[in-house]
């Protein structure tokens, strides 16, 4: 019996060496065939079985990731996108996907590194309003060809404010027709060109040029980068970098005065035109806004540029499914005609986020803000004792500004916008009825009452009335209108800047110190108290969420 099987047993193993001999020398070697002609009966070695497991293994990892791929890259709109099997999808249509990316920088970092340009681009702005309290001193001291009367120094300080209103105007255009980041590129050319123009000024017209060129560029940069910014971060975050911008206008401040303290106005002007350069290498590393980009159609685009800045957050997701929805509704309804556009002017969206930001900027300019600014030596020498040095005393208040500016960039993320400006509106009213009332009744020994005065003024305005309105004018207004808004409202603001600058010398000269600040304090008391009817609440909320609440024309402004 045992014999018979071993017969059978060998007999068997014979055929089958036969069988894969013959199989062997009539079928080709698998790995020289096609893929899907390799037979199944051929016996692979264990490397290769461990290569198809892996494979599968692979195979089956792909499938379960592309099912949830699936899943939950489905945007629920009725003008949203839709997932299609085996089609193509629409062009413009982008699905909002989860990233398998290793995250190296976390979205912070972008977000501040993309709010870096236009902060750089406002610190030089900050150098044009720090440049004139230098400039004028040293000119009439000097007594050389550029006049340094009291009519002539107005001028030279007042010319950088002229056509700050006109470059908001051409701001808001400018940066919906180039973007916002080729907008910054071309604002740093003029802004060098009047550095230059300054530094070499030998005479009146020169310096009045170089002086034009320089504020222009402080119009154009001032709706600008707020919007810039507010487009490219998140809500938790753009309450700090929107305060950021007026910590760049008050270290350009000092950096001015600082500069112009130690060495001349010429080459304090040499050094200031460097900073338009440093600008254009640093916007080389950051992107165009996200918003810009789908708002003119380059929907994949924005939203690669979006993702890069936001990360892959479910409150980013929403907040760019908002932005997506929002293009294509517009792409979906007519075309517009002349008289719609017109009437888009009286919506209440546009409306109603202007004349709020009118009266928030013609509060912090008649308040007083860039008179103290433009003329601090010659105001210090006017409401201080003259045994204080006035270089002193203007450090003291440069410091305290950089001081306030840092503690708004830091309370602004932690507190609405409604409380400081209450606060700080208060302060600035207490502040200049307080140093009026010492210039009228004028005590003996007491110096420090008006010095006191003037640094609670710098850090009551510094921590609300002034940062706040830029940080609005970034947020308020809808995408469709936004380059118009903050134009407008930015143009508001610089042509109270200008009366302000133009006029502040002739009122403490012809009317007195006494009038000239209570006129700033009456301002800012009852531009706050206004305000606290007006003022919307915006910290927290996605730029969408404010838009539709100012749709609404039931709405409490005061509670947005």
């Amino acid at each position: 019996m045992m014999k018979k099987i071993g017969i059978h047993l060998t007999n068997g193993i014979m055929n089958w060496k036969k069988i894969s001999s013959d199989k062997a020398m009539v079928e080709p070697v698998a790995a020289d065939k096609p893929k899907d002609e390799v037979s199944p009966n051929v016996i692979e070695n264990e490397p290769d079985i461990a290569d198809i497991n892996q494979e599968n293994q692979t195979a089956g990892e792909n499938v379960e990731t592309k099912e949830n791929y699936k899943k939950n890259l489905r945007i629920s709109s009725s003008n949203g996108l839709e997932l299609m099997e085996d089609k193509e999808a629409p062009k413009g249509d982008v699905l909002l996907t989860d990233s398998k990316t290793v995250i190296r920088f976390s979205p912070i970092w972008k977000q501040g590194l993309a709010a870096s340009a236009p902060i750089l681009l406002t610190f030089a702005a900050g150098l044009t309003s720090g440049f004139s309290a230098i400039l004028l001193p040293q000119l009439e001291i000097e007594a050389g060809p550029i006049p340094a009367d009291e009519e002539t120094t107005s001028w030279i300080a007042s010319m950088a404010a002229l056509p700050m209103a006109p470059g908001c105007l051409i701001s808001g255009w400018m940066f919906e027709r180039f973007g916002r980041r080729k907008s910054q590129f071309i604002v740093c050319a003029p802004l060098l060109l009047g550095w230059i123009l300054t530094a070499a000024a030998n005479n009146l017209t020169l310096m009045l040029c170089g002086r034009f060129f320089t504020g222009l560029c402080v119009g154009l940069i001032g709706p600008l980068g707020p919007v810039y910014i507010g487009e490219t971060s998140e809500p938790k975050y753009r309450g700090f970098f929107l305060a950021a911008i007026s910590l760049a206008i008050a270290l350009g401040i000092i950096f001015a005065h600082i500069l112009g303290t130690f060495i001349s106005w010429q080459w304090t002007a040499v050094i200031c035109a460097l900073f338009p350069i440093l600008n254009i290498v640093l916007l080389i590393f950051v992107p165009e806004s996200p918003t810009w980009l789908i708002s003119k159609g380059r929907i994949e685009e924005g939203s690669k540029v979006y993702y890069w800045l936001r990360g892959y957050s479910d409150e980013a997701k929403d907040e760019l499914k908002g932005i997506i929805d929002c293009r294509l509704a517009r792409d979906a309804a007519p075309v517009e005609t002349w008289k719609d556009k017109v009437l888009y002017f009286k919506s209440p969206e546009l409306i109603k986020p202007l004349i709020i930001m009118i009266i928030f900027f013609a509060t912090c300019q008649f308040a007083g803000t860039n008179a103290f600014a433009f003329y601090s030596i010659g105001i210090i020498q006017k409401a201080v004792d003259k045994s204080i040095d006035k270089y002193v005393a203007m450090f003291v208040m440069d410091l305290l500004r950089l001081i306030a500016s840092v503690v708004a960039c830091v309370i602004c993320k932690q507190y609405g916008r409604r409380p400081l400006c209450f606060i700080s509106g208060g302060l600035t009213t207490i502040s200049m009825v307080g140093l009026s009332m010492f210039l009228y009744l004028k005590p003996e020994n007491m110096a420090w009452i008006p010095l006191s005065c003037l640094m609670l003024y710098i850090c009551a305005i510094s921590i609300g009335l002034v940062p706040l309105p830029w940080m609005m004018c970034g947020e308020i207004f809808p995408i469709k209108v936004r380059g118009l808004g903050s134009g407008i409202s930015s143009a508001m603001a610089f042509v109270c800047f200008f009366i302000v600058v133009k006029t502040a010398p002739g009122m403490m000269t012809y009317l007195g110190e006494v009038f000239t600040f209570s006129f700033y304090g009456t301002v800012a008391f009852f531009g706050t108290i206004i305000l606290f009817f007006a003022l919307p609440e915006t910290k927290g909320k996605s730029l969408q969420e404010i838009e539709e609440k100012f749709k609404s024309k039931k709405s409490n402004d005061s509670k947005v």
